[in-house]
């Protein structure tokens, strides 16, 4: 029950998030966005119509082909999203923000909106529209879901051209960059990390050093050279990046012939970093 609390909390905070940043950012200044959000302002712009009730009306539809793929628990996240987005767009429309500068617009705008397609992402939800098409692509394609996002949502951006023209292109593209990369950080963890593959004929000194100076544990995997069929011992290590030029200089000291690779990872949970329960 406090899990479904705190999701919920999550969902809405999400929401009032991205539709602070269409109204106080994206619509003041006239920027495209994607997906059915930046359907909805373009038919603002041309008619005036509440962004509010369109995102609702239109999601609606994307929610319909949205629960053949998605699961349970997260179609029912989103149709709750779509009802808060559709709210706070609603009751933020009037809202706005004494600000001429028009890049500096752009760029919290896509920190805000970011933010919050990212806290719902994380719950659990979607707000639709193109998110749920990022979601299936994830899902069938592998391929990630911020990218995914910003590729649909940049179809709507280019499309919407002809109505906003070219220097509103080019910034709301700059917004919607920083909003994945923002999105991005926040759905695929706060906890960055690197692991590092080690293969050395002097992998018991390396893997010594390691836990003695950094009080780091080393994994030792067996393998052996393809075209040699000679046998090599194979170390793996998960450090911060912080650590990472004490490892250098360690395998430096000890083996310059080493070979080694270097892979970013989130989310690492286990003895020495994030209990799995938390």
């Amino acid at each position: 029950m406090k899990k479904r609390l705190l999701d919920f909390v999550m969902l809405a905070a999400g929401a009032l998030l991205f539709a602070l940043s269409i109204n106080l950012f994206a619509i003041p200044n006239e920027f495209g966005e994607g997906g059915v959000t930046g359907v909805t302002i373009i038919l603002y712009y041309l008619y005036g119509w509440s962004p509010g009730l369109v995102s609702l009306i239109l999601n609606s539809f994307l929610l319909i082909v949205g629960y053949k793929f998605l699961d349970r628990t997260t179609v029912a996240y989103t149709v709750i999203t779509v009802l808060l987005l559709s709210l706070f767009l609603y009751l933020t429309e009037g809202m706005r923000i004494e600000s001429h500068e028009i890049v500096v617009n752009a760029i919290f705008g896509g920190v805000i909106g970011g933010a919050g397609i990212g806290i719902i992402v994380r719950a659990g939800g979607t707000t639709a529209g193109s998110v749920i098409l990022a979601r299936i692509a994830h899902k069938y394609l592998d391929w990630n879901v911020s990218y995914a996002l910003l590729f649909f949502d940049l179809l709507v951006v280019f499309g919407s051209y002809f109505i906003i023209g070219a220097q509103a292109v080019m910034l709301t593209v700059v917004m919607l960059y920083i909003a994945t990369k923002v999105m991005d950080f926040i759905i695929e963890g706060l906890n960055p990390k690197k692991a590092v593959t080690i293969i050395s004929t002097e992998h018991a000194k390396i893997a010594d050093q390691v836990n003695t100076l950094m009080d780091r544990g080393v994994t030792v995997l067996h393998g052996h050279g393809y075209y040699t069929k000679a046998e090599k011992q194979i170390l793996y290590i998960v450090i911060s990046k912080q650590e990472l030029s004490m490892l250098k200089r360690i395998v430096k000291a000890i083996d310059k012939n080493a070979f080694i690779t270097i892979h970013d990872v989130r989310d690492v949970f286990g003895e020495g970093f994030i209990e799995l329960s938390k």
